[in-house]
C-alpha cells in the first residue's frame, strides 16, 4: 500500500510540473514516514553514495564532446562522408540523415544533441530536396534515438553505474544493434521515397568517398580513439569520455578553427547546468531503488510476470511493455537508475545476460525519445522548425514501428549484442 501511494505522490508531482528529482524526494520520504524500513540516515548515505562515483565524470564529457563536434565543425564534415557514401541511392538524403547519426552519436552519447546537431543541416537540405518537412523531420527525430544505440552512450554509462557492469563491453555490445536499427529506418525510408519518387543527389564515385573521407578523418577517428583506448587498456570509459572532449577541443580550435573561445566557455558553462540537474535527478533515484531493495519490489514483480509466463520471449515482451509505458512519462536518468537493478534481477532468473539487458533497456529508452508526452527528440525537433508536435509524432510513426521492430530482433537474438564480446 505504501508503495502504491509512493508511485500516486511521485507521477502526481511530475503531472503538476513539479521537477522530477524534488518529485522523487517528496515521494521517498512520503514512502519512509509510512514504511520505516531504514531511517533518513542511510538515505542521506545512499543518496552520496549515488553520485559519488568515478564513472559518473564521464557524462558530462561525453556530452562536452558531442557539442564540441557539432561547434567545431566536425558534425557538417561526417555529413559529407555519409553523402558520399549513398548519394546514388533512391531516397539518398534521408538515408544520409540516418548514417549521419550514427557517426554523430558515436561521439556525442546523446539523442537530444544528435537531432540538433544533423537535424539543423539535413532538414533544410531535404526539404529543399523535395522531402515532406513534416517526413523529414520525423525521420531525424528517430534517427536521432543512434546517439544512444551507438556507442558511447549516456544510457549504456548510466546503466553500467548502477547496476555495476563493464561500461566498456556494453559499448561494444552497442555495435550490432546500432547497425540492425540502423539498417531498419534506411530500409523504411528507401520504400517511402521510392513511392514519392525522391531520387538520389549524387552518383557513387569512389574519388568522391575518398575525398569526403579525408575531409572527415578527425571525426571519423574519434570513435576509433575511444573505444580502441578502452579496449587496447590505454584508459577506462571514463577516461576515454575526457580524451573525446580534449581531442576535440584540440581538432575544433587548431585544426578545423571553428571553435572559438567564447562559445567553448559557453559548452563548458551550459554542460555544468546539465550534470548539476542530472546528478540531481540520480541522487533520489539511486535512493529510491535502495529503498526498494529493503521492501523486496524485486520479487514482487518477478512474481507477478512469472504468474503470467515463465517464457523467455513472452518476459521480455512484458518487460518492453513496462519500459515503453514507463518512457512516455519518466525521462531517461530517473528511469535506469531505479528500474534497472530491479528489472535486471528479474530477467536473469530466465537467462538474459546483463549486458544484453543494458542494450535491451537502452533500446526500449531510445524508444521513448520519440513517444509523447516526455519525448526530448520532438521537442528538440519542433523548437528547430516549428512543426507542432503532433504532427511530427504522426509523420514519425513509421519510424517508431520500425525502432520497435529492431528492439524485438535484438531482444529475441542475443548474439547480435553478445557475438562481439565471445558470450
Amino acid at each position: 500500500m505504501a508503495t502504491a501511494i509512493m508511485f500516486i505522490v511521485m507521477f502526481g508531482l511530475m503531472f503538476l510540473g513539479v521537477p522530477i528529482a524534488v518529485a522523487i524526494f517528496i515521494a521517498l520520504f512520503t514512502l519512509i514516514s509510512m514504511n520505516p524500513v531504514t531511517t533518513t540516515n542511510f538515505i542521506a548515505q545512499t543518496l552520496y553514495g549515488g553520485v559519488a562515483t568515478f564513472t559518473n565524470l564521464a557524462l558530462p564529457f561525453f556530452m562536452i564532446a558531442g557539442t564540441i563536434m557539432e561547434t567545431g565543425g566536425l558534425s557538417k564534415r561526417l555529413v559529407g562522408f555519409a553523402k558520399s557514401l549513398v548519394g546514388g541511392i533512391t531516397g539518398s538524403l534521408g538515408m544520409v540523415t540516418i548514417i549521419a547519426c550514427m557517426f554523430f552519436g558515436a561521439v556525442s552519447g546523446s539523442a537530444p544533441a544528435t537531432v540538433a546537431a544533423i537535424g539543423a543541416i539535413m532538414i533544410p537540405m531535404m526539404v529543399q530536396d523535395g522531402y515532406n518537412k513534416y517526413y523529414a523531420t520525423g525521420l531525424t527525430c528517430c534517427a536521432g534515438g543512434l546517439g544512444v544505440i551507438v556507442p558511447p552512450s549516456y544510457p549504456m554509462v548510466l546503466y553500467g553505474v548502477t547496476v555495476n557492469q563493464s561500461v566498456g563491453d556494453l559499448f561494444m555490445a552497442g555495435l550490432g544493434p546500432a547497425l540492425v536499427v540502423g539498417g531498419i529506418l534506411m530500409v523504411i525510408n528507401y520504400f517511402y521515397c521510392r513511392k514519392h519518387n525522391l531520387k538520389g543527389t549524387d552518383k557513387f564515385s569512389i574519388k568522391n568517398v575518398g575525398k569526403s573521407l579525408w575531409d572527415a578523418k578527425f571525426a571519423v577517428i574519434m570513435p576509433v580513439i575511444i573505444l580502441g583506448g578502452i579496449y587496447g587498456g590505454f584508459f577506462t570509459a571514463t577516461e576515454a569520455a575526457v580524451v573525446a572532449a580534449v581531442y576535440g577541443i584540440i581538432v575544433g580550435l587548431f585544426i578545423h578553427k571553428e571553435l572559438k573561445l567564447e562559445p567553448l566557455w559557453r559548452i563548458f558553462r551550459d554542460n555544468a547546468a546539465f550534470i548539476a540537474g542530472t546528478m540531481f535527478v540520480l541522487a533520489p533515484a539511486k535512493g529510491t531503488g535502495q529503498v526498494f531493495a529493503y521492501l523486496n519490489i524485486t520479487k514482487i514483480i518477478s512474481n507477478f510476470l512469472f504468474s503470467i509466463s515463465t517464457n523467455y520471449y513472452v518476459v521480455l515482451f512484458m518487460i518492453f511493455i513496462i519500459l515503453f509505458i514507463v518512457g512516455m512519462f519518466v525521462q531517461t536518468t530517473p528511469a535506469i537508475v531505479i528500474l534497472a537493478p530491479t528489472l535486471l534481477a528479474v530477467v536473469q532468473q530466465v537467462g538474459v545476460d546483463p549486458i544484453h539487458f543494458g542494450i535491451i533497456m537502452t533500446l526500449a529508452l531510445a524508444i521513448a525519445f520519440v513517444t509523447p508526452p516526455v519525448a526530448l527528440n520532438l521537442f528538440v525537433g519542433s523548437s528547430m522548425t516549428g512543426i507542432s508536435i503532433d504532427k511530427i509524432t504522426k509523420a514519425a510513426l513509421p519510424f517508431l514501428f520500425g525502432l520497435i521492430i529492431a528492439f524485438f530482433v535484438v531482444a529475441y537474438c542475443p548474439p547480435i549484442s553478445l557475438a562481439i564480446l565471445g558470450r
